[in-house]
């Protein structure tokens, strides 16, 4: 049997095949040259125009919060919940202190985990411009060893100029910050609207997760030796990249699974539009945090993001 004539742009000689006891509605995708919804084949396919941000504009998330905390809604935070950015104290102390934090711990398990993991990640990026391989040790002696943790610097400040966020840099510098909190040498300086926000979120009902690129562990010392105290128990959860990264939409059904929550149950909170549009596709509920020193926004993207400078601003009607 002959295949079906294809779509034409004109009355085709062949209908489109439809059930006689079903009435036919065209789908979004074809539209009908003659302006009528016409039973016969005059449509022609099409791609739907581009929306603009203006038009498109969705404000889910300042009208819905009432209806999150009805459904028991939770609530990510991915934000600059800091009035020191790490760019400011965590990542300078990482860069100043990366060489003498390997030569005192060199010998212990857990740095040599971390170092066989750069090891293999540095493989990973040989065809990258400016790469830094790391040896593997033999043992032949200081001179050699000393070689291996220079490489092994060199290759930390390499993906921190580039602002990487690989799994294998997040863990060491998270095992460099445990031991920087707690000697005291660096503290999470939080936002002073942080506590008593999430506070208040919390007694409404609501659960507080972080998504950050830094690792689980990194986000609970920060939380763990804050400004602020002691602030762990305020949150319900954490996630980090080996979830996914935070601009594929896959991420955030993949928490929304995780917490057992549909995705349009979620408020997601963050100060980067490219990971605001990555939940968004993922169906959840969004705003942009805008924080002092965030890198800043274009017009399109202001009036198409719901805008919040202050987590006082999401307090619920019902706890007011």
């Amino acid at each position: 049997m002959a295949s079906p004539a294809p779509l034409r742009s004109r009355r085709a000689e062949h209908p489109l095949p439809r059930s006689p006891a079903v009435p036919h509605v065209p789908p979004p995708w074809l539209s009908c040259r003659c302006r009528r919804r016409c039973a016969s084949s005059c449509w022609t396919l099409r791609a739907p125009p581009p929306p603009s941000p203006s038009s498109r504009r969705r404000l889910k998330t300042m009208g819905s919060l009432q209806g999150l905390q009805e459904a028991s809604g939770q609530m990510l935070c991915i934000i600059q919940m800091c009035s020191s950015p790490a760019t400011e104290t965590l990542f300078p102390y990482i860069k100043d202190n990366v060489k003498e934090y390997l030569r005192a711990h060199w010998e212990e398990e857990e740095c040599q985990q971390d170092v066989g993991l750069l090891r293999k990640q540095a493989q990973e990026d040989s065809s990258l411009d400016g790469a830094v391989p790391i040896p593997l040790e033999s043992g032949s002696g200081e001179e050699e060893l000393e070689q291996v943790i220079q490489a092994v610097v060199d290759n930390v400040h390499w993906q921190m100029s580039l602002d990487r966020k690989t799994t294998a840099l997040k863990q060491l510098q998270g095992h460099m910050w445990r031991a920087a909190y707690a000697t005291g040498q660096v503290k999470g300086e939080i936002f002073k609207d942080v506590v008593p926000a999430i506070q208040k979120w919390r007694q409404a009902g609501m659960k507080v997760y972080i998504y950050s690129s830094g690792s689980i562990e990194a986000q609970k010392l920060l939380f763990r030796y804050s400004t602020e105290g002691d602030i762990l128990e305020l949150f319900d959860g954490h996630f980090d990249t080996k979830i996914g990264s935070k601009v594929q939409s896959e991420s955030y059904r993949r928490i929304a699974a995780s917490i057992g929550y549909a995705t349009n149950n979620i408020l997601f909170l963050t100060d980067l539009p490219r990971e605001a549009s990555a939940a968004e596709e993922a169906d959840t509920h969004v705003a942009v945090v805008i924080r002092p020193g965030n890198a800043g926004l274009t017009d399109d993207e202001k009036s198409y993001y719901s805008l919040i400078s202050s987590f006082t601003e999401l307090f619920l009607p019902s706890s007011t």
